[in-house]
């Protein structure tokens, strides 16, 4: 069916019509199949409550003369036997869907349900007067011959409010085509095609305006609705029922006795289904009416606004699709049924941008594999690079191998390329296929396409970045996770030098045979320390930042005299090198004293690896000094100085430059002692100074290196003073 610029089926397909009840749907299936009986019907109908509902409503009814209500649902059933429960469950779906119609509950729909059950009772009566083998799909299609008057009137309401209230005749047809560019019965056919229900319902629907002698070789359902419709609007017209009854070969006086007696079902019928017919007889059907042509510029506008309307729903509808497959295939979707494309695919950007290459598609098998090198031309490939719609057809132009590959693929003979642009730049693609008389009336909607192509490509390109962002979320993810197994590593490497070199002076303990009660709780303090940091890294720092978050106070004296203890009972400082501690006055700081005790480690390490083995200034002794010089001023805020100072050779200005950096330095990745370069043990230091709420600076020449800590100084009073596990042990 060819689409004019007026189309109202892209109105048509943002009108949100109802879908049709499943228990239809299942109902259908199973009327084809054959194989619908009594149980059957059970176990259909106990599935909807609703269903349910109505018909033990109606076996309980006064109209079968009960004496005792029905139990349970299947004596309900078996007291309406599977004739009535088939009508009940056909018409009560198309009552419901009928009703959910838009502006269905502004217009008085006496007659037209009047009109509905009539034909949908003549047609099962002709139906089984013939011996259709399906009556019951007869009836449906009697009730649905006119439901494309209710898409009509819910896609436009304006335009068809006056024509929905017509006499149901050709002229009626006429008027639709002139003003709408579409009848209700193409509507209707439409429709049921959306509901998936069986293509001859649709056909039925489709031709029931059409003149006799069209369907004389047309399938039995199409006769029979058509049939129906006579008798039903137009009994009156003696030429037509003549007609209609030779189409069926029944007899003039035997179609007069089916309309007669049809009119005592209906009122059963709407009884039933609480439909009020009263008065439906006087309502007028005037003549349909189309009002004068309207103004070209101004119908241009209205187009507008209206494929405005639809490319905002569509935007909108696509921006909901989740992953590229999903996007695709709802890109593919939506060109189809706005373009009235035969078949449609995606091509894609590929990352090197040199190509357009295939997305994966349901039903086009070699589209995964395929792609269009944009450097070789060819419309496809102008179409990106230009970024506007090319329109392909085979007799008009050479085509090279890539086009005449898609128009295989999409099994038409012409095609329309639709760039997805976004910006400045083609993300690919839309391909559809079309028959060659299409071209024109594609050409003609040029505007239509490329604002579908923008929207089609704003869902990609978030899409995209979407993707991006998760990429790159796991990249960082992975960074912090390598970056923690660094300053692990880094800081196992500390509490395994002191327990190796305690191992060490145990040894020689245990061969003089000389009380090893101190070193052996070192080595389990040690031991708890490893365990505490490869934790850290297992639970993402969780535990350090729970007990980072209560403020404590901490002796640093008392921290620094574990931390010289450590040292000095180990071999790990050679005797060239002396550690001195100046700590007098006040030491009490604000924070953890295992992390203050794991900055001074750090330093004190770093300090005996910078003296080596009694390097120190001027081939000296080497001297390592922690030194409390007090409290300090800073922003208004007191703060504890602590200096760890050694007389070593001193830093290079480039190595100063990039201090707490988190970067290698140049010695190896690991020394004999297992240690990591400096670099990194400083990046470490750096950062838990800062997590204490400190500052560290360092100053270096060739008379030494001093790294000058500030850390808050305890400002309570009255609480007992936080210690090292070991200091807490040891006094």
């Amino acid at each position: 069916m060819h689409q004019s610029d007026q189309d109202i089926r892209n109105r048509l397909l943002i009108a949100r019509l109802p879908a049709m009840p499943q228990i239809l749907v299942k109902l259908i299936e199973h009327l084809q199949a054959d194989d619908l009986g009594m149980p059957e019907l059970a176990a259909l109908i106990g599935k909807d409550a609703g269903m349910t509902a109505k018909l033990l409503a109606v076996a309980n009814s006064s109209a079968y003369h009960r004496t005792t209500r029905s139990a349970n649902l299947e004596q309900s059933l078996v007291a309406l036997g599977t004739d009535m429960i088939k009508t009940l469950v056909i018409s009560d779906s198309v009552f419901q869907t009928f009703n959910s119609f838009p502006h269905a509950g502004s217009v008085d729909l006496r007659a037209f349900w009047k009109n509905a059950l009539g034909a949908a009772v003549i047609a099962r009566d002709a139906a089984r007067m013939l011996d259709y083998p399906h009556p019951e799909e007869a009836y449906l299609a009697g009730l649905l011959h006119n439901v494309g008057r209710l898409a009509l009137l819910a896609a436009a309401p304006k335009e068809y409010g006056f024509n929905f209230t017509a006499r149901d005749d050709e002229d009626l047809c006429a008027v639709e085509q002139r003003t709408l560019q579409i009848t209700h019965t193409e509507a209707g056919a439409w429709l049921i095609e959306r509901w998936r229900l069986d293509s001859f319902l649709a056909d039925a629907v489709l031709y029931h305006h059409e003149p006799s002698e069209r369907l004389e070789a047309s399938h039995p359902l199409i006769r029979i609705v058509r049939l129906a419709h006579v008798l039903a609007a137009h009994a009156d017209d003696a030429a037509q029922v003549l007609d209609a009854c030779a189409l069926c070969a029944i007899p003039v006086e035997r179609a007069t006795q089916m309309r007669d007696g049809a009119g005592r079902q209906v009122e059963q019928a709407a009884a039933h289904l609480g439909i009020d017919l009263n008065g439906a007889d006087d309502i007028a059907a005037p003549p349909a009416w189309a009002p004068p042509p309207a103004d070209p510029v101004q119908q241009r506008l209205n187009e507008e606004m209206r494929n405005m309307v639809l490319v905002s729903e569509v935007g909108q509808s696509l921006a909901r699709q989740q992953g590229e497959t999903g996007l695709v295939e709802a890109m593919t979707r939506t060109a189809r049924i706005l373009f009235d494309f035969e078949s449609a695919v995606v091509l894609l950007e590929n990352p090197t941008g040199q190509a357009l290459a295939g997305a994966p598609l349901a039903g086009v098998q070699r589209i995964a594999g395929f792609s269009v090198s944009l450097a070789r031309g060819g419309p496809v490939a102008q179409s990106a690079l230009d970024r506007r719609p090319a329109f392909v057809q085979r007799e008009r132009q050479p085509l090279g191998l890539a086009e005449e590959q898609l128009l295989r693929m999409l099994g038409s003979e012409s095609m329309v390329v639709v760039p997805l642009v976004a910006g400045a730049r083609c993300l690919g693609v839309l391909v559809g296929g079309v028959a060659a008389w299409q071209l024109p009336h594609c050409q003609r909607r040029e505007r239509f396409m490329q604002a579908f192509g923008v929207q089609a490509a704003g869902a990609l390109e978030a899409l995209l970045a979407e993707r991006g962002q998760a990429r790159r979320q796991l990249a960082h993810a992975a960074e912090e996770f390598r970056e923690a197994s660094r300053r692990v590593v880094h800081e196992v490497n500390n509490p395994l030098s002191i327990i190796k070199n305690y191992l060490s002076v145990l040894d020689s303990k245990l061969a003089r045979q000389e009380p090893v009660g101190g070193e052996l709780s070192i080595l389990n303090e040690e031991i708890d320390r490893v365990g505490q940091l490869i934790g850290s890294l297992a639970d993402g720092g969780a535990q350090e930042d729970e007990r980072w978050g209560a403020a404590r106070p901490t002796d640093a004296a008392r921290v620094v005299d574990e931390v010289l203890r450590l040292f000095r009972a180990s071999s790990f400082v050679p005797s060239s090198i002396e550690i001195v501690a100046r700590m007098a006055g006040d030491a009490a700081i604000e924070g953890d004293p295992d992390v203050l005790k794991q900055i001074l480690v750090n330093l004190v390490k770093n300090a005996v690896e910078a003296l080596g083995q009694g390097a120190g200034n001027h081939g000296g002794a080497g001297r390592i000094e922690i030194v409390n010089r007090g409290h300090v001023n800073r922003e208004r805020q007191l703060y504890l100085e602590l200096v760890v100072s050694d007389n070593g050779p001193g830093l290079s200005r480039e190595v100063l430059a990039n201090l707490f950096a988190p970067v290698r330095s140049t010695k190896a990745a690991t020394d004999g002692n297992g240690s990591v370069p400096r670099g990194i043990g400083l990046s470490i230091v750096h950062g838990l100074v800062k997590k204490l709420g400190g500052h560290i600076d360092c100053r270096s020449s060739a008379a030494g290196t001093a790294f000058e800590i500030l850390l808050p100084a305890w400002s309570g009073a009255g609480t007992a003073l936080a210690l090292p596990a070991r200091a807490l042990g040891s006094a």
